[in-house]
């Protein structure tokens, strides 16, 4: 009788075998309710989830924080958005810093009689000489960038040698002309600043216009040079200002990208110093086209 018993039992048992009833968590999933997963998709799914759980396991072992959907990435721990909160903040009250100087002496340059004549009757020799300074102090700046305080000592003369380059060329030009070129590098600067920021945190990548930018930067110099020996019109003059805008307009995008993405906690102060020269390069471009346009009016 206990044969017969346990005989029957394993019939049933087969029977509801038929049905492919799961017991899981006590919940039942029928199979049959449902069409099977391929192998390939479900190998993936499992990876998947599991890589979540190695992620998360990692991520509290670190003291990292829960992942969140935030700026300026999606999915970055909660953390290492305050760190880069801070450092982008940090970057750019640096250069709101330089700016503010630049554009005061610039300001005092143009309205203030005796400064203004004396950078209107300067040499060649001093333009020019302004004009290599600032190269000559950005070597140190870049060697003792992470090293306070010759970091700042050096920055400080950075800026200054470069308001000394711009106050010379707002000098010699009308102030409605600066003034023009002002508003446009705020409008241009406020906006592209903007659209980085928003391009960053949908996913977009700029490190394509590296190349592009680099190349666009050799033609510009290699003009520039072969304007101090052949003087180019006040046509061609505004063509290659107008360029030096597009170039630079592209620069102040790929260099905050960049600034984003790229550079440590550490590099704040080359960082600003990049943005800087991009900003005061669109500024000059803007005014040489400007200048350029007025000539041929």
């Amino acid at each position: 009788m206990e044969k017969k018993e346990k005989q029957g039992k394993e019939m049933e048992q087969e029977k509801h075998h038929d049905a492919s009833i799961v017991f899981e968590d006590d919940k039942v999933v029928d199979l049959l309710s449902s069409p099977p997963l391929p192998l390939s998709r479900a190998k993936e799914e499992t990876q998947s989830k599991e890589g979540q759980k190695d992620g998360d396991v990692q991520a509290r072992e670190h003291g990292e924080g829960v992942l969140e959907v935030g700026w300026p990435y999606q999915g970055l721990a909660v953390d290492i958005n305050d760190l880069l909160w801070g450092f982008v903040c940090k970057v750019y009250s640096i250069l709101t810093i330089h700016i503010l100087f630049t554009t005061i002496f610039c300001a005092t340059a143009i309205l203030c009689a005796p400064v203004s004549g004396e950078l209107v009757k300067g040499s060649f020799s001093l333009a020019f000489g302004l004009a290599l300074l600032p190269i000559c102090v950005m070597f140190p700046l870049y060697l003792y960038q992470q090293k306070h305080p010759l970091n700042f000592i050096f920055l400080g003369l950075f800026t200054i040698c470069l308001s000394l380059s711009v106050g010379v060329a707002c000098a010699n030009t009308q102030g409605r002309i600066v003034l023009e070129a002002l508003i446009l590098t705020s409008a241009v600067v406020a906006s592209l600043t903007g659209y980085t920021f928003w391009a960053s945190k949908k996913g977009k990548d700029f490190s394509y216009l590296g190349p592009i930018l680099f190349a666009g930067l050799l033609v510009l110099l290699l003009t520039s040079f072969i304007q101090i020996f052949f003087p180019l019109g006040s046509t061609s003059v505004a063509i290659f200002g107008g360029l030096g805008a597009i170039i630079f307009s592209a620069f102040l995008v790929y260099d905050t990208d960049n600034l984003i993405k790229r550079y440590t906690y550490d590099e704040y102060i080359w960082a600003s110093v990049v943005l800087y020269l991009d900003i005061l390069n669109l500024f000059l471009s803007l005014l040489n086209l400007l200048r350029g346009m007025q000539s041929d009016g």
